[in-house]
C-alpha cells in the first residue's frame, strides 16, 4: 500500500509522521508540496519520497491524503482529476469540505472526511472519521488503523457526526486552553510568578484527566468527591453554576458546530 500526502503543513507532515511508523505502509510515503524549501527538507528523510510533480506520484497512490486548506480544495482536485483512478481512497482533513463536494470536484467515488485535532502532532490526538458507502469494510479498515498512527481515531455514522465533533474534540483544545490561560491568570494575580502559575495549571489538568481516565466515575462524581459542604471547591463551583459556565461552554461548542456546518455549505 503506498500513501500520497498532498501538503506538507503542519497537519499534513504530523499524519505523514505517523504513518510511517505504519506496517500497512513499510514506509511507502510520498509528500507534495508547493514550497521547494520544503521539499528539500523532506528529501532528507529517509522514509519519505519527496514529490515534485503530482504526475509523477499521484498514478502510484492507493490512498491520497488531502491536508491543504479549505480554499484550496477545487485546484487540488482539478489538477488530480486527470490522474486518478477509481480504486482510489481519497482521506481528507479539509474542514468543512463534503463527501458529495469532493467526489463532484475528484470524480471518485471512494472518499473518506476526517476531523482531527491539534494534539495529533504529539500522538495523542482524536480523529474523527466518517467513510463514503463506496469505500469496502477493509479498506475502511486499513484507513483507522492508518488515522490511529497519531493516536486515537473515532469512525462516526455520519458528516454531521463530523461537524459536531469539530465542536468537541475539533476545537476542544482550544477550550483547554482557555480555560488554562484564565486560571494562570488568576494565579498570577494571586501573586504567583508565570513560572509557578504554569506548573499549579498544567499539573493540576494532567492529574485530573489522569484521574479520570483511571476510572469509572463521571466527571460529575469526581466534583463530588473533591467539593465537601461549605469548602473551597463548593464555593467555586456555585460561582460557576450562578455564572451558568456550563451553558456558555455548551454554546461554544454549538458555536463550532454550526460554523462546521456553514462551511460545508460553501463548498
Amino acid at each position: 500500500m503506498k500513501v500520497l500526502v498532498i501538503g506538507a503543513g503542519n497537519m499534513g507532515l504530523t499524519y505523514a509522521e505517523g504513518m510511517s511508523t505504519s506496517k500497512l505502509l513499510n514506509n511507502n510515503i510520498m509528500v507534495l508540496d508547493n514550497s521547494e524549501d520544503k521539499l528539500k527538507e523532506l528529501d532528507e528523510i529517509p522514509y519519505f519520497d519527496a514529490c515534485r510533480d503530482l504526475k509523477d506520484c499521484a498514478p502510484q497512490a492507493d490512498i491520497i491524503f488531502i491536508a491543504v486548506k479549505p480554499f484550496h480544495a477545487e485546484s487540488v482536485f482539478e489538477n488530480l482529476k486527470p490522474l486518478t483512478n477509481k480504486n482510489q481512497i481519497i482521506v481528507s482533513v479539509m474542514a468543512g469540505v463534503t463527501i458529495a463536494a469532493m467526489k463532484k470536484m475528484s470524480g471518485l467515488d471512494k472518499i473518506v472526511r476526517a476531523m482531527p485535532n491539534l494534539p495529533a502532532q504529539i500522538g495523542k490526538g482524536l480523529t474523527s472519521f466518517v467513510a463514503s458507502s463506496d469505500v469496502s469494510e477493509q479498506e475502511t479498515n486499513d484507513i483507522e488503523s492508518l488515522l490511529s498512527t497519531t493516536g486515537k481515531s473515532l469512525k462516526v455514522a455520519s458528516e454531521n457526526d463530523i461537524d459536531a465533533s469539530t465542536g468537541i474534540s475539533g476545537s476542544g483544545p482550544a477550550y483547554v486552553f482557555f480555560f488554562m490561560e484564565s486560571m494562570m491568570k488568576a494565579a498570577l494575580e494571586m501573586g504567583f510568578s508565570n513560572e509557578d502559575s504554569r506548573t499549579l495549571v498544567t499539573q493540576t489538568f494532567a492529574g485530573a484527566v489522569e484521574l479520570f481516565n483511571q476510572s469509572d466515575l463521571t466527571p460529575k462524581e469526581w466534583m463530588d468527591r473533591v467539593a465537601s459542604k461549605g469548602g473551597t471547591t463548593r464555593a467555586a463551583l456555585n460561582s460557576m453554576e450562578a455564572n451558568k459556565v456550563d451553558v456558555l461552554i455548551r454554546d461554544a461548542a454549538y458555536a463550532a458546530f454550526n460554523r462546521a456546518i456553514e462551511l460545508g455549505q460553501e463548498h
